[in-house]
């Protein structure tokens, strides 16, 4: 299956939005042994649009389209669409009845724009969006498909999942292909590469090993493709163990979609542990990724964001001494944050956060990115310095990771 993704939208060329549907759509692709072998992105313009249709089509057997499905003027994905193959429009009742099911929930008015949502290219098999108002749509001729479907990522997302790829698999029969995935943290992605240069170089031609960095972590997707479907998944178990073993044990966080923020709230259950967070700098960034994983409220009791020098002493019992003699970003205050926020809040194991996330009021001394970490219990803490950059976002984020990594490693060590 040869697939060519099309964006549609001026806000995506001038940069205003950043295009992380075509990457989705590429990794759900790879999922069912697709290749995404071309990308465009193009404006709210007609003729660009058709122009776009037309070279895609040309290259690949699957167009996959999101963008310009909804209710407003600069929304002419349909119109082009239908142009593109010579049809008219029909109007589509269930999209009506399914609009006014939606709108009355909501207590809002049918509006004009929102009906012109109902009219569908005369070729167009509907696929409906359970995540919102535009439906996708399904088209097929000449041996080829195309699928268009809103650019609001999580209305892509579920229509992918749910009409798109199973439509894709009964038409197309693909390589069979597996993968399996390697989650890590505490280490980059070029110290990742030394130690596995040799394995990778002498994989064989159906393995191909990819690199997915994020902030603080790296994934390690292993991918299989073989016409033997029964070697697939052997020569993947032999490969995926031989890396594995290749890997420090600290470094390795989980498998699959694992994250961070999951790890730990596992080994907080099977310890049956209790965490709270001070923060700082971070402003809340890690009570977020803490409390972004469903059932969190088991173990995680909450957070003292103790921006102000004045919430450290008073909430967290920080010495005024400390913050006098060693300053708000320093070991000593993080340390004090930590026995503050495990007494105040009663519980097992906390995290603090302190530092100067930018973009100014650093010093020579603590210059703009210094971020003092601690981890610890009512026996231990342990602390780590940051030395950052000066993007404020990144430093905070940068920060909540590393965090939970260190907080990752001292569960393993002390329980």
């Amino acid at each position: 299956m040869k697939v060519h993704i099309i964006t549609i939208g001026d806000e995506l060329l001038i940069g205003q939005i950043i295009d992380t549907n075509s990457a989705k759509m590429a990794q759900m692709l790879l999922e069912i042994g697709a290749k995404v072998t071309g990308r465009t992105a193009v404006g709210d313009d007609h003729e660009a649009i058709i122009n776009a249709l037309r070279l895609a089509t040309e290259q690949a057997d699957i167009v996959l389209v999101t963008g310009g499905l909804g209710p407003t003027k600069d929304d002419i994905t349909k119109k082009a669409i239908a142009d593109f193959y010579g049809v008219g429009f029909v109007f589509h009742e269930p999209t009506l009845e399914r609009l006014n099911q939606i709108l009355e929930r909501l207590g809002r008015p049918m509006t004009e724009a929102l009906r012109t949502q109902c009219f569908m290219p005369q070729n167009a098999t509907v696929l409906t969006n359970k995540m919102g108002s535009a439906p996708g749509m399904w088209f097929e001729g000449n041996g080829k498909v195309l699928a268009s479907m809103p650019g609001v990522p999580f209305e892509m997302e579920y229509l992918m999942q749910h009409e798109v790829l199973p439509r894709l698999q009964a038409k197309f029969s693909a390589m069979p292909t597996a993968h399996r995935t390697l989650f890590t943290a505490g280490e980059g992605e070029s110290t990742l590469a030394e130690h596995l240069k040799n394995f990778e170089e002498n994989l064989p031609p159906q393995v191909k090993l990819a690199y997915l960095p994020a902030i603080a972590r790296v994934r390690l997707r292993l991918t299989v493709s073989d016409p033997d479907a029964a070697l697939v998944d052997e020569l993947l178990n032999e490969k995926f163990r031989e890396m594995e073993g290749l890997i420090p044990l600290k470094v390795i966080a989980g498998y699959g979609d694992d994250s961070l923020e999951i790890v730990i709230g596992r080994i907080l259950k099977e310890k049956n542990l209790t965490l709270s967070t001070a923060e700082s700098c971070t402003g809340g960034y890690l009570a977020h990724l803490v409390t972004s994983v469903p059932g969190s409220s088991v173990y995680y009791f909450g957070s003292v964001i103790s921006y102000a020098n004045e919430v450290k002493m008073n909430q967290l019992g920080v010495n005024k001494e400390t913050l006098q003699e060693h300053g708000a970003v320093s070991e000593q205050t993080v340390r004090e944050m930590v026995a503050g926020a495990i007494r105040l809040l009663n519980t097992d194991v906390a995290m603090a956060t302190s530092g100067i996330a930018g973009p100014d009021g650093g010093t020579p001394e603590k210059p703009v990115g210094t971020v003092w970490l601690a981890v610890g219990n009512k026996e231990k803490t342990i602390t780590h310095k940051l030395q950052l950059s000066k993007n404020r976002l990144i430093n905070i984020q940068y920060s909540g990771y590393y965090a939970l990594n260190l907080l990752r490693l001292f569960l393993l060590e002390n329980y």
